[in-house]
């Protein structure tokens, strides 16, 4: 890339792009080295849209405890639903199991893959 950045001309789009990749060559090293990194984060936009769209219609949420509240409750959802739980399944389960889970094994309840019994 450095020589490719030498023989062409400055300030075209090629230089851009070798001088992008370069600026960010160790991460470019750890996604190619890995193979199993993603390569953008589309999955998480995604998980996300939801709650950026409806933030105008959850501006009056009742009290800031209110608001943080759905935020968590909201992460907790797109959290189950990007690992394939069913997010009322996991709800439910979770709601059932709380009340006699000690405190040592409340990561148990986290929406994560065989953490819970979905």
């Amino acid at each position: 890339m450095l020589a490719t950045e030498r023989t062409v001309a400055t300030g075209s789009g090629t230089v851009k792009a070798v001088e992008h990749a370069l600026k960010r060559w160790p991460a470019l090293e750890r996604y190619a080295g890995s193979g199993t990194l993603p390569i953008d984060n589309n999955a998480i936009e995604n998980a996300i849209r939801p709650i950026a769209i409806g933030k105008k219609n959850w501006l009056f949420t009742g009290s800031e405890r209110a608001g943080h509240r759905e935020a968590a409750i909201q992460s907790l959802f797109a959290t189950a639903k990007l690992n394939g739980l069913d997010s009322a399944r996991w709800l439910a389960d979770v709601l059932e199991r709380l009340p006699t889970c000690p405190n040592s094994q409340v990561d148990s309840l986290l929406p994560f893959p065989n953490s819970t019994q979905s």
